[in-house]
């Protein structure tokens, strides 16, 4: 049985936040979820700049006091002087998850060779997964669903496989996504029946 998840959608750019150009993270996201997941969900959005003290501020504001049993970041990740967002992501930390990481730069590299720029991290907080994603449109869609081959098939399975039974090895919601988007892995005898 599904259950309700409130979820962060965090996008970190000083142009965007500053209004120099339109942010595309926190759409991009919504879309997505909107899509994959079928249990019901509210997205409490942030958009914010690159600062670090304020970036670790907003994590521990949507954990602790919002509820939030996932936040997805977009954006610093990179190695540009003002890409903190994984420093501040791992400061709030309880336990670092790397193989989200791993898996994110594994998928990019089948697209672009400066993959491995990307310093992306994933941490548990109480219980909360948190996940920094690329910041393009198309980089998050592949990191969370995978890579399709011509006729639709999945080539690489994307990291929100594993997301839902993360959360639920965590304390979190039990949540269920659309096959036809990701399909969520859980063993056997964590997997509920599905709802009618």
């Amino acid at each position: 049985m599904s259950e309700h998840i409130r979820i962060g959608l965090v996008s970190i750019s000083d142009r965007a936040s500053d209004g120099t150009y339109e942010d595309q993270g926190i759409p991009a996201l919504k879309d997505w979820l909107g899509k994959a997941l079928t249990s019901p969900w509210t997205p409490e959005t942030r958009l914010i700049p690159d600062e670090r003290a304020l970036i670790e501020r907003t994590l521990v504001e949507l954990v602790d006091t919002v509820g939030c049993n996932l936040v997805l970041t977009t954006g610093g990740t990179g190695p540009a002087v003002r890409d903190v967002t994984p420093e501040a992501t791992l400061a709030i930390g309880d336990k670092e998850m790397p193989g989200f990481g791993e898996e994110m730069r594994r998928i990019s590299l089948n697209f672009v060779p400066t993959a491995i720029l990307s310093r992306q991290v994933a941490v548990i907080r109480g219980k909360c997964l948190i996940i920094n994603l690329p910041g393009q449109p198309k980089s998050i869609r592949e990191t969370l669903e995978g890579v399709r081959d011509a006729d639709g098939g999945v080539r690489h399975l994307g990291i929100f496989a594993a997301v839902p039974y993360c959360i639920d090895l965590v304390g979190g919601p039990y949540i269920e996504t659309d096959d036809a988007v990701i399909k969520a892995f859980r063993p056997k005898h964590a997997t509920r029946p599905k709802q009618a």
